[in-house]
């Protein structure tokens, strides 16, 4: 298998799936804006958001990948499927109770993970409504998660990069056509959620039934695979719920601060979130099940080249993204975002927020690229002892840049925690002999930082003034915009390609 093509693939998926996102965030700004009706859904959202990333793309993954991997590649498919059975069984029982007990201990949860709500009883009591209606959607979408993990160890890498697409249709929808019908409107996000996670289980059910590995519920003791998988699940739930207690802090300092600035965060990481999607997740989700494969063959060398391989693609696309979003902040955000309700204070305030995002962009994808150098080794003890150490230092750079930085300084905290944890990563794949950089990258980084200086000056000219951007039309913003990016990506892959990088040199091949 094409590593690259499958990359390629993957982030293609993704692309669709980030473009309807913006698309959803544009809706909502423009039909929502930024104010208390938006602070009650994005924090009731985040806590089943939470909850996902916990049981399903975090911890199970991690535990999940490697073990089927392994029945896949060394065990019989009967062996296999009952891997599968067993583990689905159990996920779901223990989804199902979470589901259960959210819903019923809403108003304990937002007071938990929100406390300066509390001071609000309007505010209050409308985020424990949009809780208990998006609460199921972490049963769903943990299934959907389990099924692609599925999907991906067997190289459908492509169905699970686009399911995501259908919860942003769903919010599309929702937002148009059954917000007017809601009261209060914002409802109608909340419904979006629960219709979405339903719908994007349904869709990969078929693409399981195709391979004749969908689950079937097994109530009997689960084989020796199966414990492995909840054994694994221990302290990777430990290191997950690590990263998602520092998300759930921040927003605990953010509903201290005034009105918006929930909001601000949430749209400012959604514009992080594109490019830490696009390459991020995408690498993640293909070097796991490979890597997977290279350790199970005891294939050392192979395993060190794969990860330096990862490591290139990392700094080639990640760095010239980071500087995009801090140069561009304003442009994007005037675009994207400035209608209707959304101010131009809001402008102002979610720019901040992103400049500071922009900061730690290289490291937050980093992580999901050094990680899976662990947890394809079944290691999962070494990543939760160092996001120990970074939710410590995360909480204590909140502290620090809280008062002088307001909402920004979270954002801050949270993307240098992650060049943190990226760095500690690296360290331990050093000292422990996981991988040895190939030659070359001293040279490799020098032509990346003059391409960089390059890009960095055409947009640094080529964007004019932020006040500008508050004075167009929204179609002379996107024209603008479409014209500085393609500036932008010409100038810097241009001067790559005259500094002698060339697509061949990046294609790789690996084993599912």
């Amino acid at each position: 298998m094409n590593l690259l093509k499958a990359l390629a693939t993957v982030s293609g998926m993704t692309l669709i799936s980030r473009i309807l996102g913006f698309v959803r965030d544009v809706l909502i700004a423009r039909i929502f804006g930024a104010g208390i009706a938006t602070d009650a859904f994005f924090v009731a959202f985040r806590i089943p958001n939470l909850l996902r990333r916990l049981f399903a793309e975090g911890a199970f993954s991690q535990a999940f990948v490697p073990i089927l991997a392994e029945y896949k590649n060394r065990r019989t498919a009967e062996e296999t499927r009952e891997l599968i059975n067993h583990v689905a069984t159990l996920l779901s029982i223990v989804l199902f109770s979470v589901t259960l007990i959210g819903v019923i201990a809403a108003p304990l949860v937002i007071y938990v993970s929100a406390p300066g709500f509390a001071a609000s009883p309007q505010k209050f009591a409308l985020t424990i409504e949009l809780l208990r209606i998006t609460f199921p959607y972490i049963l769903f979408i943990s299934l959907v998660s389990l099924a692609g993990g599925i999907l991906n160890t067997y190289g459908r890498f492509s169905v699970p990069a686009l399911t995501p697409a259908l919860l942003n249709l769903s919010f599309i929808g929702c937002s148009l056509w059954l917000a007017p019908l809601m009261d209060p409107p914002v409802l109608a996000l909340a419904w979006a959620v629960f219709i979405g996670g339903l719908l994007q289980l349904a869709f990969q059910a078929p693409f399981l039934m195709r391979l004749k590995l969908m689950p079937r519920p097994r109530l009997r003791s689960p084989d020796t695979g199966a414990w492995r998988v909840i054994r694994q699940m221990g302290p990777a739930v430990f290191g997950v719920s690590i990263g998602q207690i520092s998300l759930l802090i921040n927003t605990i300092f953010a509903s201290f601060l005034i009105t918006g600035s929930v909001s601000w965060l949430y749209y400012a990481d959604r514009l992080m979130e594109f490019p830490a999607g696009l390459l991020g997740v995408a690498l993640g989700t293909i070097l796991l099940p490979s890597l997977s494969r290279h350790y199970a063959d005891n294939s050392t060398e192979e395993y060190s080249r794969l990860l330096d391989w990862g490591l290139r693609l990392t700094m080639l696309l990640t760095l010239p993204a980071a500087l995009a979003l801090a140069l561009l902040a304003t442009p994007l955000i005037t675009t994207l975002f400035y209608h209707g309700e959304f101010s131009v204070n809001d402008v102002w305030m979610t720019r901040n927020a992103l400049v500071a995002y922009s900061l730690g962009l290289l490291g937050l994808i980093l992580v999901k690229v050094l990680a899976p150098g662990f947890y394809a080794r079944q290691n999962i003890r070494t990543p939760v002892k160092i996001a120990v150490i970074t939710l410590v230092a995360t909480q204590l750079m909140n502290l620090a840049f809280i008062i002088p930085l307001r909402h920004a300084g979270l954002a801050l905290a949270i993307g240098l925690g992650a060049c943190l944890n990226a760095g500690l990563l690296y360290y331990k794949l050093r000292s422990h002999q996981i991988y040895q950089p190939q030659p070359g990258w001293l040279v490799f980084m020098a032509k990346i930082l003059l391409a960089l200086a390059a890009m960095g000056s055409a947009l640094w000219f080529g964007s004019g003034t932020d006040a500008s951007w508050l004075a167009d039309s929204a179609f002379q913003r996107g024209t603008r915009l479409a014209g500085i990016v393609a500036i932008g990506a010409t100038t810097y892959f241009g001067m790559l390609w005259v500094l002698g990088f060339r697509l061949k040199n990046f294609s790789r091949r690996g084993e599912l």
